[in-house]
């Protein structure tokens, strides 16, 4: 088995104040070692640790601090996803990047990583085969990750819960929303998995849902909210109908838009215009849209997730007398989006998923 923290290592990744420190997680000795030479080619990252196996990465996250974990997922004793949320837990505001040949575009291994609590994947092609792509892709994905770590952002109080606005205050009683929307991206799907836990069977509105995946996860990740959220899930598509009881997920490659139709439904309407979030599909054209049809009977949920995407919608949801509750810092993966939000004055509360997800089931403002 390989060497725990050794005091070299400790040392460089002290000395390098900027360095991101990474604790490496695989059971193949080569594997293990071309991915170090990878990152130390860099001047961006300390690797803390190498090692074998799930046990020997828990022992080393309660001696040391690590910003970010690479994943295996097949390994001897406990294999990596079942060791995931554990080493979540262990890292303490750690991001786990899952590294596997089994993490393929659209894979269920890919997806299950990122319901686990993953903030993202990464194909780990066989010995030999494509390195210099996988390297590429490997600091590409832990550039833009390792700058988000909550270790490593600057640490902002804990937002006080707005006073609520006249809106709330004079309440309107037990109806208080027809519709719920949810933005989210890294870290999102095991949010969205506490929220949708608290949702009952005969949770009635149409829970909407953009997520940042690519667009082959997308039907693995509909069939998997179905089971999750006990009701019909379906990818969106265009001049689709708003029906009650459903959730409704938007494609990976459009911008999920409501409308509202002649005889009192609303429609979706896909469109891939740019935007300002630069992402694709997009939280904030979703929110604006049902803000326009909806107005103060709409609730609107910011997960966790990297960026801005989703506060200038929230700002139209809550301009329009709607409800905005974002995920709270300490539960989340990486707290930009939702950050974003509440740093723009558009937060109506900040909560942890499962709190949010009994809001909704209630159907009554925080």
């Amino acid at each position: 088995m390989a060497t725990a923290i050794s005091l070299d290592r400790q040392e460089a990744a002290t000395a390098g104040a900027t360095l991101a420190r990474v604790l490496i997680v695989d059971d193949s000795a080569v594997a293990r070692a071309v991915v170090e030479r990878i990152l130390t080619a860099t001047d961006r990252y300390a690797v803390v640790a190498s090692v074998s196996t799930a046990a020997a990465a828990l022992d080393v996250l309660a001696r040391a601090k690590v910003d970010v974990i690479l994943l295996d997922v097949q390994m001897p004793g406990t294999d990596g996803l079942t060791a995931l949320p554990d080493l979540i837990v262990a890292g303490a505001g750690a991001t786990v990047l899952v590294v596997s040949g089994q993490a393929g575009e659209g894979a269920a291994t890919t997806v299950q990583a990122l319901a686990l609590g993953a903030a993202d994947t990464v194909f780990k092609p066989a010995s030999g085969a494509r390195l210099g792509q996988f390297a590429a892709i490997l600091i590409d994905k832990l550039d833009r990750l390792a700058g988000a770590t909550p270790s490593r952002m600057p640490s902002p109080p804990a937002p006080a819960r707005p006073a609520p606005p006249p809106r709330i205050a004079t309440g309107a009683g037990s109806d208080e929303f027809d519709i719920v929307a949810i933005g989210a991206s890294t870290g999102g799907i095991h949010a969205l998995s506490a929220f949708l836990a608290e949702i009952p069977a005969s949770f009635r509105l149409p829970i909407l849902i953009t997520q940042h995946l690519p667009t082959a996860f997308m039907p693995y990740f509909a069939a998997q909210l179905a089971v999750i959220g006990k009701r019909p899930c379906e990818v969106a598509t265009d001049r689709l109908r708003l029906r009650p009881g459903r959730i409704v997920v938007a494609p990976g490659d459009a911008h999920m838009r409501i409308v509202a139709l002649a005889d009192g439904s609303a429609a979706i309407r896909l469109t891939a215009e740019p935007v300002a979030s630069g992402c694709t599909p997009s939280v904030d054209p979703m929110f604006a849209s049902l803000a326009a049809v909806f107005g103060p009977r709409l609730l609107a949920v910011v997960l966790s997730g990297m960026g801005r995407d989703g506060s200038d919608g929230a700002r139209r949801v809550h301009e329009a007398g709607g409800c905005v509750v974002v995920q709270d810092q300490a539960s989340s993966v990486i707290w930009g989006m939702p950050g974003a939000v509440v740093d723009g004055g558009s937060a109506d509360a900040v909560l942890p998923p499962a709190a949010i997800g009994r809001i909704a089931a209630a159907r009554r403002r925080p």
